[in-house]
């Protein structure tokens, strides 16, 4: 059993150790477009707004798009990790730090996208300052920074067990900064029995938490556009639907994110096609709920028949956003779905595929649902004020959002186990059953059948 555990633990652990000339390019050119941006980002701010193509009465482009897709995305982690927790699946145990990974790093651009939006970045202490909570903008970022905060400890928690099983199997010639980097973030951090019980514990209240606070979060997110008066915002379905959405999108990318590092660090013992089968049948689910509500809001819309709003819903279905709409329907629903159905019921491969294409969808949708709105406000405008087009520099700062996140993610997957060790044994096929992380004999081991 012994041999079995350091096998397994090998296995998750040795990524972490090596690094190929390979993963040194892709960091290297991540890292470039990140500067390219960061240098797109001093030229907005020394020569203002005006740089962008946001105009009147389009006063919010592709920054806003960005900052609505990453708090979506990075609902993924807490969805997985702490709703599925509470219902008992066990499947999302080898998935979860993949998910709440994508949290964690997600977040900051989210987040980041407001700052970047704004023209005077040095007026953002005035929120705090003379912020007045009968603003929704206030709402957001009470319910951001909350949820990045409370995300970023339940991660910690779930992390902590595996950081001390690194530090204890460092061998002798590591860098003195890893065992120095392991030994502070352990906490002192020992495997008794008793602890894990107690991480269990925190870790379930947690949950309950974080899901109470994964719905409330998007939610709010929704109510800076169905707060206003706007044709194609005011509308109650908008917080479920931007929830469904952000469910949906972080779900695929959690697939793109298993099946990568399923075929770079060989885990295929580890992340069985089983999972990626729990996972489809998720995105099936999630596809025909956000095509209910898509046809939902569109009905209310067309029913009313109001003058300012369906000229929003034509320039969806045949005018100036037709294209990058219908572009969008297919690539969210009737694309995927028939891979989901077909395909990818044996296929990581076009899983994959299927989970790419959602994700450009969703980024679509988000455009599709802010953009059009802008272009044709209440009070009229002509068209040809209502145009919007990114300029480079917006289109550069959405290159680097998420080159950033990507070099994130990889710095982390070279620090630590992408599988979370102390919970995943017992899932594992060719493992025995009743592992549970210690025992009462010896830290960190196999108990069970022999």
């Amino acid at each position: 059993m012994a041999q079995l555990r350091n096998k397994y633990q090998d296995l998750l652990i040795e990524p972490t150790r090596t690094t190929t000339q390979r993963e040194k390019g892709v960091l290297l050119i991540l890292a470039a477009i990140l500067i390219w941006g960061i240098f797109a980002y001093i030229h907005q701010l020394r020569n203002g707004l005006g740089v962008s193509g946001m105009n009147r009465p389009v006063y919010w482009g592709l920054y806003i798009v960005n900052f609505v897709f990453f708090i979506g995305l990075a609902h993924s982690g807490t969805f997985i990790s702490a709703i599925l927790r509470l219902v008992g699946a066990e499947w999302r145990v080898p998935l979860a730090r993949a998910a709440e990974a994508i949290t964690i790093f997600a977040l900051p651009f989210g987040a980041g996208s407001i700052l970047i939006d704004m023209g005077r970045i040095d007026r953002i202490g005035n929120t705090i300052l003379y912020g007045r909570f009968m603003s929704p903008i206030l709402w957001d970022i009470t319910a951001v920074t909350l949820y990045m905060f409370s995300s970023i400890i339940f991660f910690y928690l779930s992390l902590l067990p595996d950081i001390a099983i690194m530090r204890d199997t460092l061998p002798e010639n590591a860098p003195r900064w890893r065992r120095v980097f392991y030994t502070r973030l352990a906490l002192g951090w020992q495997h008794s029995p008793e602890k894990y019980r107690r991480l269990e514990k925190v870790l379930g209240s947690m949950a309950i938490f974080m899901s109470m606070l994964v719905i409330t979060v998007h939610t709010v997110v929704s109510f800076i556009f169905s707060m206003m008066l706007q044709p194609g915002w005011h509308t109650a379905i908008l917080g479920p639907f931007f929830l469904v959405g952000a469910v949906y999108s972080g779900s695929a990318a959690t697939i793109m994110l298993m099946a990568a590092l399923r075929w770079k660090f060989k885990l295929e013992q580890v992340l069985p096609f089983k999972y990626f089968n729990y996972m489809r049948k998720l995105l099936i689910a999630l596809a025909l709920a956000w095509s209910y509500f898509m046809g939902v809001e569109f009905l209310t819309a067309i029913y009313g028949n109001e003058p300012e709003e369906m000229s929003v819903v034509f320039s969806k279905l045949y005018g100036d956003f037709s294209l990058i709409f219908w572009t969008m329907v297919l690539a969210c629903f009737f694309i995927p779905l028939a891979i989901l159905l077909t395909k990818g019921k044996k296929s990581v491969a076009w899983l994959v595929g299927a989970a790419v294409i959602i994700n450009i969808g969703m980024w679509l949708e988000r455009y599709i649902v802010i953009v059009p709105s802008e272009a044709f406000p209440r009070i009229g405008y002509e068209l040809n004020q209502g145009f919007y087009f990114p300029s480079f520099v917006e289109i550069s700062i959405t290159a680097a959002c998420f080159a950033g996140m990507a070099l994130l993610y990889m710095i982390f997957t070279k620090l630590f186990p992408m599988i979370p060790i102390w919970e995943t044994a017992q899932h594992v096929p060719g493992l025995p059953h009743g592992f549970t992380g210690y025992d009462d004999d010896e830290n960190l081991s196999l108990v069970g059948d022999d």
